[in-house]
């Protein structure tokens, strides 16, 4: 998961091949809730890892309910219609799929909880739910303003003889939250059937139909009584159904949907495949294919996946009733910039209330791409961008501020596909980890940059000047690929030393094919030699001194070139080495060279040799350097030297937080945001 202030995503192509999706946070959130609840075991498969998730798992362990994690399976030990913890404070972050069963549920079981979550939960209202417990007999009250979270709920008195009415026009969360509670109150003794009427238009009613599904796979059947009135019989009761798989997220497929819509045709490639989500889903988002298929795209639906290929082009214009779908309408939004006319979408008003108020958001942020867009109460109509031969208002490169809103930065991330060829920054990327922590992962993994447009920055420099520590920083504020090219040659030089190898030229040949083959990986920021950890031996003064000689083989530096190039992945890399800028990668966009006098870069390494409890004398390290450089220098091939366009900085007498500050500020002064 990226987590960085900002991503910036170069202008992309296309996407092909295989992306498999996460859980359903509907989906997980209800399977955690209602194993709960249960009694006896429940496993749970492919349950989604979120923030969501973790925070309703966090809260059924404080609540006394056993959650186990095994790879794939989420283990859950039912509490069997009671809690054995009766009193507790519960944080549950921004989670409305936590926040509202929630409060239901323990209204109903009793107990002294407080129910809390970021100030944005404190934001979003809870009053229908509330105002439709509370004749019940539930005993809630508000800790802050009223209608909203914070809540304290005590011991109810429960009274369920006469139906008890709720809004449905505000959130089908409240809806959901009484169909998953009002079971725990159906088998007590005398209990007749419990009724509820639904005040008003129901919304998002394919969330309740995921609702009443997993009902059914727990043991409850929900009778309707018409179209708002729902009917829990006397003496349901929840039953474990021992392994449950839980579907890929449909809401999260749209992205990725959309993105394959807007893919240009690849030589060769097929459409993207969508594995977890198919034909049979009871996710109401998987009707987003109905929205897709109107704008012009090609969308195979299979029992477990799906096979998307760009159709019309461009994209055909819609006007659409979303209240079926709306968390993916927002897809639709940004879709809506490459189709053929305005796109009108229509009664989204539930925007308002979610992790941010969402119609305001996406009007605010596709202004910034430089979109005409029109706001309503319940509406948004979004006029295209033009094509590059086109006319009509032109696409901007723009900073896209996301709210803390995990939608908000999936759906910016379509804006790369862009037909003007100019990147995205996408503020707090790391906000998706509330549904799809891996989104930008899985996003790049099935993308191809527009050619030439991958961002590389290279940071050159003499030995011991810092620049490994400097590049390793500065990837890591860019969310940037890191390559150590220097980390290859150390590797080819510990390799060939294990082996017996001279590292000269009489050896050139055979060294080079060790290079070519090195099964080298690079993880959790660790280097790795065929599976054995050799970060802290290739530090060391003779494999440093053994790099130094291969690096000024031809040979060897020929069979690393293919290997350093295959590091220049989305969304950027930056490359640290000797010859980044000169050689491997002369076109990378922002070279650095970076240098320190002598004596400055020996007494780093004295300190670092000090630091590990190896003795050295200073004199012995200029002088050690001092030949280095000379011999970097004056090499046949590839000689250590600045590239005619590289930024000099000498930072011998810089922090590492400063010189980090300054690459950045160069960086930044070449963004188009």
């Amino acid at each position: 998961m990226f987590k960085t202030d900002f991503l910036d995503i170069p202008p992309l192509a296309s996407v092909g091949g295989v992306v498999r999706l996460p859980g359903s946070k509907s989906i997980s959130n209800r399977a955690l809730l209602l194993a709960a609840l249960s009694a006896g075991r429940t496993t749970l498969v492919d349950l989604l890892a979120s923030d969501d998730t973790r925070v309703m798992i966090d809260a059924l362990r404080t609540l006394g309910c056993g959650v186990e994690q095994r790879g794939r399976d989420t283990v859950v030990e039912g509490l069997g219609g009671r809690a054995p913890t009766r009193s507790a404070k519960l944080f549950l972050g921004n989670a409305g799929t936590a926040m509202r069963p929630l409060t239901a549920a323990l209204a109903i079981l009793g107990g002294d909880y407080e129910l809390s979550g970021v100030p944005r939960m404190h934001e979003r209202p809870i009053g229908d739910l509330v105002d439709a417990l509370r004749p019940l007999g539930c005993r809630i009250d508000y800790l802050g303003r009223e209608g909203y979270p914070p809540l304290r709920i005590r011991e109810p008195d429960l009274q369920l003889d006469q139906p008890i009415a709720v809004r449905g026009d505000v959130s089908s969360q409240f809806l959901t939250a009484l169909l998953l509670a009002l079971p725990l109150a159906s088998s007590r003794p005398g209990m007749g059937d419990i009724v509820i009427e639904v005040v008003g238009e129901l919304i998002s009613r394919p969330y309740i139909d995921i609702t009443l599904a997993m009902l059914r796979q727990f043991g409850v059947s929900v009778r309707l009584d018409g179209s708002q009135r729902f009917v829990i019989p006397a003496g349901s009761q929840y039953r474990s159904p021992g392994r449950l798989p839980v579907e890929a997220d449909a809401s999260s497929a749209s992205y990725f949907i959309a993105a394959a819509g807007l893919s240009a045709p690849a030589e060769g490639q097929k459409g993207l495949k969508i594995e977890g989500i198919g034909a049979e889903s009871v996710q109401g988002d998987i009707r987003f294919v109905d929205a897709a298929r109107l704008m012009g795209m090609q969308v195979e639906m299979q029992l477990d996946h799906l096979l998307v290929r760009r159709g019309a082009w461009p994209l055909k214009a819609i006007d659409l009733d979303c209240n079926h779908i709306p968390d993916a309408a927002m897809t639709l939004a940004v879709m809506a910039l490459y189709a053929d006319g305005p796109s009108t979408l229509r009664n989204i008003a539930s925007w308002r209330v979610k992790e941010t108020d969402r119609l305001a958001a996406m009007a605010t942020e596709l202004r910034k791409l430089g979109a005409e867009v029109e706001e309503g109460p319940d509406y948004l109509r979004v006029y295209p961008l033009a094509p590059p031969s086109g006319t009509g208002r032109p696409w901007r490169a723009a900073s896209i501020h996301t709210y803390d809103d995990h939608r908000m930065a999936m759906c910016a991330s379509l804006a790369a596909f862009n037909p003007a060829g100019l990147p995205v920054r996408v503020e707090d990327p790391q906000c998706v980890a509330k549904t799809f922590p891996d989104y930008f992962e899985a996003l790049f993994s099935v993308s191809a940059p527009v050619p030439g447009a991958l961002p590389v920055l290279c940071i050159d420099g003499p030995t011991a000047s810092g620049k490994g520590t400097l590049a390793s920083e500065v990837a890591r504020r860019l969310g940037y690929h890191l390559l150590d090219s220097g980390a290859l040659y150390r590797v080819t030089a510990l390799a060939a030393s294990r082996i017996g190898l001279a590292l000269d030229d009489t050896e050139a040949t055979t060294l080079a094919e060790l290079a070519r083959k090195l099964p080298l990986s690079f993880a959790d920021g660790r280097i790795w030699l065929a599976g054995e950890d050799v970060t802290d031996a290739i530090r060391s003064e003779a494999v440093g001194m053994g790099a130094s000689r291969v690096s000024a083989l031809p040979a060897v530096r020929q069979a690393l070139l293919a290997l350093q190039h295959g590091f220049a992945r989305l969304p950027g890399l930056v490359a640290d080495g000797r010859d980044m800028g000169t050689v491997v990668f002369p076109g990378a966009r922002l070279k650095v060279f970076l240098t320190a006098d002598v004596a400055e870069r020996a007494r780093r390494r004295h300190e670092q040799l000090l630091a590990k409890g190896i003795e050295s004398k200073i004199d012995s390290l200029c002088a050690d350097l001092a030949a280095r450089d000379a011999r970097d220098s004056t090499r046949a091939s590839a000689p250590l030297k600045p590239a005619e366009d590289a930024l000099l900085l000498d930072n011998s007498g810089q922090t590492i937080d400063e010189s980090v500050a300054q690459v950045l500020a160069w960086w930044q002064a070449r963004q188009p945001f």
